[in-house]
């Protein structure tokens, strides 16, 4: 089979296979060519109990992987990695030795591999997993903006910068997720984040039109109100961005949970929302059967009006489905637009990885991100407000998240 070019479209994708190189002498050849990759993680496990992000990520890197269900050779080489926690179950060290890459004790060291320069070519952080504490609003305090600003000191300090992929979102603060992206606009590296919901399966295959007018939008998710939270908000953000005017921001946030998410649903502000819940569920086989209230006893609600008058509406419905759903209203149309992200039956296992694993490798290799790292920006920011929502036990404006941005025409995507 031909192998395509590493400046890949979705459309060049899913028109080019990929066949695995089986000489040892021209994988060598291939390998000495690959841009190096330094991986700063917080913790490298894979057993019964937990896949560590790291694992799924990096092990692609390591092993390859299947976009569009198509095996293919990195494009990219692990040469280095720093594990910020190393559990007893750890196996970074293992890895190490097999694929011939380094571990360094601090991130400087694993860019500089060892020396007193910048030394690779991308920068990979996966800030997922591990033992870090909760603050008192209930968010996860993973360390990418501590681990980010190490990043940043080298490049600073050596007047250069490479490409950088930041699994999930930015950050738990809105402070430091802005940060965060200011760094890549001061010092004009290439920056991609955010979740790999966006970028896996869609069944029924949906590509919102380009300039599309939206009604109203609801996506429905599950899991932890943090983690899985942000994976629901990417899944809503990634179609209703291709919205005619563009992204324009979020103007409010209200965090709803138990009675009163089924309060405000079956009220008049929320009553818009129920037949696109219904679709939304529709998408999966994975919801039971009977009523969300009575299979779903602790709901969580996010509540989004957008800058442009745009209202949308996260459901968090542990119990009665696991899956990430989205549904819209689109003017003029009679019927919604919906569909189930990821986690198909039957279907290969953890396909979004791929589909996240072919995007950072592009942005590695062309420079080019494949979307704007302005929605992680707007998702992490909404999260963090829901958060604070939450906390306050009240909605609140939201001024700090007037980020605009245009969605890219060509949507990327997995394949089956």
């Amino acid at each position: 089979m031909q192998k395509p070019s590493v400046a890949l479209t979705r459309r060049q994708l899913l028109a080019a296979g990929t066949g695995l190189l089986s000489s040892s002498l021209v994988k060598a050849q291939v390998s000495s060519r690959k841009k190096t990759v330094a991986a700063i993680v917080t913790m490298y496990t894979d057993d019964r109990s937990l896949k560590s992000h790291a694992s799924v990520i990096v092990g692609r890197l390591l092993e390859g992987y299947a976009p569009n269900n198509v095996q293919t050779e990195p494009r990219t080489q692990v040469v280095s990695m720093y594990t910020d926690q190393v559990p007893a179950n750890d196996l970074s060290r293992g890895l190490a030795e097999k694929h011939q890459f380094k571990i360094f004790p601090t991130v400087g060291e694993a860019l500089c591999l060892g020396g007193d320069k910048l030394a690779v070519d991308a920068v990979l952080i996966v800030g997922e997993h591990g033992n870090y504490p909760r603050n008192e609003k209930g968010q996860k305090l993973y360390p990418r903006y501590e681990l980010m600003e190490q990043v940043v000191d080298v490049f600073r300090r050596d007047q250069r910068a490479v490409p950088v992929f930041s699994d999930k979102h930015l950050s738990y603060s809105w402070w430091k997720a802005q940060r965060m992206f200011d760094w890549s606009r001061e010092l004009k590296f290439p920056f991609m984040a955010g979740s790999s919901i966006p970028v896996t399966v869609r069944v029924p295959e949906l590509e919102v039109p380009y300039n599309a007018e939206f009604e109203n939008a609801v996506a429905v998710g599950y899991g932890d109100v943090d983690a899985y939270g942000f994976h629901t908000l990417e899944t809503l953000q990634c179609m209703i961005e291709r919205r005619a005017g563009g992204e324009k921001g979020v103007a409010s946030v209200q965090m709803l949970e138990g009675e009163d998410v089924w309060k405000w649903r079956d009220g008049a502000e929320g009553r818009w929302s129920i037949p696109l819940l219904k679709a939304a569920l529709s998408r999966t086989t994975k919801t039971k059967p009977g009523n969300p209230e009575q299979n779903a006893p602790k709901p969580v609600l996010f509540l989004l009006e957008y800058r442009d008058g745009l209202r949308a509406a996260a459901y968090l419905l542990n119990g009665h489905t696991s899956g990430f759903l989205f549904a819209g209203k689109l003017k003029g149309k009679a019927e919604p637009v919906a569909t189930h992200c990821g986690f198909v039956e039957g279907g290969r296992p953890l396909a979004h990885f791929d589909g996240l694993v072919h995007c950072l490798e592009e942005v590695f290799i062309t420079g080019q991100p494949l979307y704007p790292v302005e929605r992680t920006l707007l998702t992490s920011g909404a999260l963090s407000f829901l958060f604070e929502s939450r906390y306050q036990k009240k909605g609140l404006q939201t001024p700090e998240l007037k980020v605009a941005y245009r969605a890219p025409r060509d949507t990327y995507f997995q394949r089956l």
